[in-house]
């Protein structure tokens, strides 16, 4: 029997920041899906890995994500990239969670952020940092990549979730919005869901869970 949820944060619970990325992407006359294209080479080194472990600062991650661009031919500053992280936060996920959580099920949260701004949600404001905290508050338990040092694709860190809330891969339904994060938590036997939207993602919980499509 399915249980426990996991959440991925940025991108689940919040809106995605690479919709935020593509904006400043169109805004400056950079090519689409530049910042996801720089993520995507060298991910366990490049500046956004070394981040999200916490083993460089803001300074260095800005400093050496400009490089990266700069490689690809292109200027552009880690800080820019870093001001527009933190998403808005999803009604109807915070709805679903309230109703997990009062019909008896486990949730856990694990999220790839990085050591910049307030809180878990990487805030740019204490308003905001708090209402992230409030609906941080909802979860078992969190896990964050730069307070551990280990960030997904790692299957480590899903491994550490299950320990903690001491269960069983099968009893697990795992979201997230990048498919290569999705990948290891269906290696373990969970059930994974590749979050695209916030109503595709709930439609998919409440058929992996068994109850009826709108519960939440």
């Amino acid at each position: 029997m399915r249980d426990t949820v996991i959440f991925d944060f940025g991108g689940v619970v919040t809106s995605s920041p690479f919709e935020a990325f593509n904006r400043m992407e169109r805004e400056r006359g950079l090519p689409h899906d530049l910042v996801r294209q720089i993520n995507a080479t060298d991910p366990d080194s490049n500046a956004w890995a070394l981040f999200e472990r916490a083993e460089i600062d803001a300074a260095g991650f800005d400093s050496k994500f400009a490089e990266e661009a700069r490689a690809l031919g292109h200027e552009l500053r880690g800080e820019d990239v870093l001001a527009l992280l933190s998403g808005d936060i999803r009604p109807r996920m915070v709805h679903a969670l309230d109703w997990l959580k009062t019909n008896g099920y486990r949730l856990g949260c694990i999220t790839n952020n990085v050591p910049a701004g307030e809180g878990a949600g990487m805030s740019r404001s204490a308003e905001k940092a708090a209402k992230v905290a409030e609906v941080m508050a909802r979860f078992d338990h969190v896990i964050e990549s730069s307070k551990i040092g280990i960030r997904k694709p790692d299957p480590r860190i899903y491994e550490l979730m299950l320990t903690t809330l001491g269960k069983q891969p099968a009893q697990c339904v795992y979201l997230d919005d990048l498919g290569i994060n999705c990948k290891p938590a269906a290696a373990l036997g969970m059930h994974a869901i590749k979050v695209t939207g916030e109503a595709q993602a709930l439609y998919a919980l409440a058929d992996a869970l068994g109850v009826e499509r709108g519960t939440f």
